[in-house]
């Protein structure tokens, strides 16, 4: 696909917009070019939609032929390029879906028409360019708004954590699939310990739906031990079973892949020089990620007398967030470290 006539491959087409023909053929093979049964899992959030939607996507592989958005290709031109790669093999499709803008997210759904649509959470990532958090919440809630009603099999996986994702609640005629850390969810976590370099143990509870002829709640409650990395893992895990959950899989599988799955994505952990351990989070960083990435090297203690370092930089497109967000990361490193080095003019 071209706009220009030169230099062109042997086979072109020559179009007005190449990026609107893009979008046109991933809309079109989602609609045409699929199996009828083909279930659509959007992912959205400020922060950890890439590492949910890689989990998400292992946990349905135990079962289904899967699709997933690569990488971060997450946007207008991102989304209909995986589309693109749909066919008839596909039973199920694990699409990442991000914004800059009102309007974005709501186009992304048109192309993908998805079933289930899972919030992470809502913070102030590009709030320079999305102007306001309530922006941002309305930005995002375009995938709820998207949805099918639970009697079309639309589902909503909600961070009941997260005010202001319980809030978008109301943008949905969806079923709501809620998950977090209370016993208010439907599905929760628990006794949550960090290990170190070998992951995360936690205990997982998930609240059956309430059968019509039936007077008592069940309860499924099992221990697991991941190897993600960080205490904010939990909801990564806690996002990944409850697509699984959603989907029909079973426990058996839902652990399994879990357990498998080492899958860091933006953080990455490696040998470094003299015995020291190098956490890399310098993807796309914003102050939410930033202090995870302090507690994890909080919990993880230096041997043999070592000092824990951090090196940080700027976070962008903070806007009106930028000074508060920056001092709360320092905050959090004055309690963690013993040598901080800054980069940048917001050092």
């Amino acid at each position: 696909l071209a706009q220009t006539t030169v230099p062109l491959p042997p086979l072109a087409y020559i179009v007005p917009s190449s990026l609107a023909a893009l979008q046109k053929i991933g809309a079109f093979q989602r609609l045409h070019r699929c199996a009828p049964a083909l279930r659509v899992i959007g992912v959205t959030g400020s922060v950890g939609k890439s590492t949910t939607k890689e989990l998400a996507a292992s946990v349905l592989r135990q079962r289904f032929q899967t699709l997933y958005s690569q990488g971060s290709l997450n946007n207008e031109q991102g989304l209909p390029f995986t589309l693109m790669g749909l066919g008839l093999e596909h039973e199920r499709a694990v699409l990442e879906m991000g914004t800059y803008g009102l309007g974005e997210i709501h186009d992304l759904c048109t192309w993908a028409r998805p079933h289930v649509g899972v919030v992470t959470n809502i913070g102030p990532v590009h709030l320079e360019r999305m102007g306001s958090i309530e922006n941002i919440v309305r930005a995002k809630g375009e995938l709820l708004e998207a949805l099918p009603t639970a009697d079309q099999g639309g589902v909503a996986i909600l961070n009941w954590d997260d005010e202001r994702v319980r809030d978008m609640a109301a943008l949905t005629q969806a079923r709501l699939f809620r998950y977090g850390l209370s016993p208010a969810a439907d599905l929760w976590a628990d006794e949550i310990e960090g290990a170190g370099m070998e992951g995360i143990r936690f205990r997982f509870h998930y609240r059956h739906p309430l059968q019509p002829d039936s007077q008592h709640e069940k309860i499924d409650s099992l221990h697991v031990r991941v190897p993600l990395l960080g205490r904010h893992s939990v909801h990564t895990a806690l996002r990944a079973a409850a697509v699984g959950l959603v989907e029909g899989l079973s426990w058996e599988e839902i652990v399994a892949a879990l357990q498998s799955s080492a899958n860091q994505l933006r953080l990455v952990v490696m040998a470094g020089i003299n015995d020291s351990t190098v956490i890399d989070d310098t993807y796309n960083a914003s102050p939410a990620s930033t202090i995870a990435a302090l507690n994890l090297l909080d919990d993880l203690a230096p041997s043999g007398g070592g000092r824990r370092v951090a090196v940080l930089g700027d976070m962008l497109e903070l806007g009106p967030y930028e000074e508060e967000g920056h001092k709360l990361v320092g905050r959090r490193a004055a309690d963690v470290v013993e040598l901080l080095v800054t980069i940048g003019q917001r050092g």
